[in-house]
């Protein structure tokens, strides 16, 4: 990380001034020189003055000092704007979002930290008695955005925030927009592109149910547009990203040299597991169990959202079957519920230790999955390492190369289509092992309906097996 201070406001200027003069923003850099909260040479008021501006604006915080804030440091400007810092930390000790762009506009910030108050778990929450969890950096999209909305952080660490660590949300339902399947909420006709480079991002989320370490929620037509290198999401309270396009826009991401370790444990089963009932599944011939008499709704705990219920009922109306579970979440958890396609690149990368799947993906619509592992290992996980779930009429590509997979409590890999798309893999120099209980776990492959599956494994070894349903396998 480079995280060195100047030590001269003036060679700092002069390093912000030469490195921000560009044609498309002409005028002069805006200068933080006082790590005061307010007032003349503050960030507030360089924000404040940068909003005032048209065209957009440039601000670089010369001063040496870091900076500690009482409240939110909002953006209200529509014009693109960057924050060049040098290893500076802006930190608050209270309950609030520490950066915002309240009007959506571009943002750029390279070389800081944000950091918040820590200290947040489900027994330490941050919304409770009316308080909004704050979060790291939050971008609004307007409803009546266009083209792209771009986010772009550069050597930059989010931490000890009770909610999301970066929020790019193009979603009417703000905060209640949820991840998954339905596309719940509408949104601008923007896209969304987000670049991440050296970001770390470490121990947020942990204050509120469902906080992701990166969270970008898209409605109506627009894309999600990620590229994320050598980045860390670790310690978040749910996924440590969650990407979750609601509608017709594509899901399109290239990961390398990232790391996704132990993530999703806002909902720790060693503390919830005693709110659990005796009997938290069951299964049931027509007739046999009214829904009165199984379990219902887990409540009285430190966090009731932590506890999902499903019911299957027979046409009769009494209970097929039940399952009571705890919420925990994944490592990367990408959702696309419309039209488009979910395709990812990963390479060289590390998912380690999550509390559900390390790498969760699911589409719902015509699209497609098509998703692709460069030297990714997978290992430690508490579900599936790498699950690609496809459920309607679109098909699931995965390619598998130099990758490993081991000791998870799930599958090493799977990829599933549950209707008329088709299943194409391909897996080559890939290790799997000791995932699950080792009987035909390391390589799941189904299709369950109409369409065809078929699947190459070369140069592998797979010591736990292949489990495939309507997928033909050519092995070497």
């Amino acid at each position: 990380m480079r995280k060195t201070h100047l030590k001269s406001g003036l060679s700092a200027a002069a390093l912000a001034l030469g490195a921000l003069a560009t044609p498309a923003l002409a005028e002069a850099p805006i200068l933080v020189t006082t790590a005061a909260d307010t007032g003349a040479g503050s960030l507030r008021a360089a924000l404040a003055a940068a909003a005032e501006r048209e065209g957009g604006a440039q601000i670089a915080i010369v001063t040496a000092e870091d900076i500690e804030i009482a409240e939110t440091l909002d953006y209200a400007g529509t014009g693109p704007l960057t924050i060049l810092g040098n290893g500076q930390t802006i930190s608050t000790a209270a309950n609030t979002t520490l950066l915002a762009a309240s009007a959506g506009a571009d943002l750029t910030v390279t070389d800081l930290t944000f950091r918040g108050p820590g200290g947040f778990d489900i027994e330490a929450r941050g919304d409770l008695d009316g308080a909004t969890a704050g979060k790291g950096i939050f971008v609004d999209v307007r409803d009546d955005q266009q083209g792209t909305v771009r986010l772009t952080l550069d050597n930059v660490t989010v931490a000890g925030v009770a909610n999301h660590g970066v929020h790019v949300s193009d979603c009417s339902l703000a905060d209640a927009c949820g991840g998954g399947g339905g596309g719940a909420g509408d949104g601008s006709p923007a896209s969304i592109a987000v670049h991440l480079n050296a970001v770390t991002i470490d121990d947020v989320g942990n204050g509120k149910f469902d906080a992701d370490g990166l969270r970008v929620d898209e409605r109506a037509g627009g894309d999600i547009r990620l590229v994320a290198l050598d980045s860390t999401f670790t310690r978040v309270g749910a996924d440590g990203v969650e990407l979750d396009e609601g509608q017709a826009g594509h899901v399109i991401a290239t990961i390398r040299g990232a790391r996704f370790v132990d993530n999703g444990a806002y909902c720790h089963p060693d503390l919830l597991a005693a709110f659990m009932p005796e009997a938290p599944e069951g299964e049931f011939e027509a007739g046999a169990r009214a829904e009165a008499d199984i379990p219902g709704d887990v409540t009285g705990t430190p966090d009731d959202r932590c506890f999902e219920r499903e019911v299957d009922l027979h046409d009769d109306g009494s209970v097929a079957e039940y399952e009571i579970g705890i919420d925990v979440d994944d490592g990367i958890d990408f959702d696309e519920a419309g039209a488009g396609d979910l395709r990812s690149l990963m390479i060289d990368s590390e998912i380690r230790g999550n509390f559900d799947e390390g790498v969760d993906y699911d589409e719902e619509g015509a699209g497609h999955i098509l998703a692709s592992y460069l030297r990714a290992t997978g290992t430690g996980n508490a579900d599936d390492a790498f699950k690609h779930s496809e459920a309607d009429a679109g098909g699931v590509v995965g390619a598998m190369t130099a990758s490993i997979a081991t000791a998870n409590g799930g599958k090493g890999a799977v990829f599933e289509e549950e209707d008329g798309g088709d299943v194409t893999v391909t897996v080559t120099g890939t290790i799997t092992g000791n995932n699950d209980d080792g009987d035909d776990t390391g390589l799941e492959l189904v299709q369950e309906d109409a369409g065809a599956g078929a699947a190459t494994v070369t140069g592998s070894t797979l010591a736990d097996g292949i489990d495939a349903e309507g997928v033909t396998v050519t092995r070497d």
